[in-house]
């Protein structure tokens, strides 16, 4: 068991999918729960990944390699934990808000966050509010999380925060943004409950969030 943790560790960590997928498969034949696959090796994987990248152990392309592999195995493991009946550590809708097309860093984060254990719906970019409020109602998420990377499209996040008011939504839902442009400033001068400035960030504030 501790030598198939290490080689699912040690293929997700280094952005080799192929094998990840391999080792996961294995690991399943052998009886590994999916959920012990994601608690025992994925996610130490990601957090591993995340701390190398606060470390400038990593940068952005090492930590899209490890996400990309981490992601695809989930893949084969979503299915059996719907079935299952297992719960998530949260469920998150994501997007780029409307106006802004830029998805790189939205991507990252959404993949960080599913390694982590949340459920993650992706809404792309160009989101409008109301889109985002369906999709919170929908699946009835705990976090949204809102991306811009234009100065000029920040402003629809706070709309997207008065429309959550509006709805009488917004005691429900916590609420994190980020991106190139955006402060902690702006997230206190908005009623976000919280920013971050990269992947690890976020999932780290996630999970807080999430602990009330």
């Amino acid at each position: 068991m501790a030598e198939m943790n290490s080689e699912i560790f040690n293929a997700i960590l280094s952005g080799k999918n192929v094998d990840a997928k391999k080792f996961v498969q294995d690991a399943l034949d052998a009886g590994v729960s999916p959920h012990d696959i994601i608690t025992d090796s994925m996610i130490p994987a990601m957090d591993e990944a995340g701390r190398r990248f606060e470390a400038h152990q990593f940068f952005v392309p090492q930590l899209m390699i490890a996400a990309r592999a981490m992601k695809e195995s989930l893949a084969l493991l979503s299915p059996m934990l719907a079935a299952s009946g297992t719960e998530p550590m949260g469920k998150i809708v994501i997007g780029t808000v409307m106006g802004d097309m830029h998805d790189i860093g939205k991507n990252l984060v959404a993949s960080m966050l599913e390694g982590a254990g949340f459920q993650v719906i992706d809404l792309g970019t160009n989101v409008a509010p109301e889109k985002f409020l369906k999709a919170l109602q929908d699946n009835q998420a705990d976090i949204l999380c809102m991306s811009a990377l234009l100065t000029t499209t920040m402003p629809a996040m706070k709309k997207t925060i008065e429309a959550l008011e509006t709805a009488g939504m917004r005691d429900s839902v916590r609420v994190m943004i980020g991106g190139a442009p955006v402060t902690q400033a702006y997230a206190d001068e908005i009623g976000a409950n919280g920013y971050s400035d990269n992947a690890n960030a976020a999932v780290a504030l996630a999970r807080k969030l999430m602990a009330g």
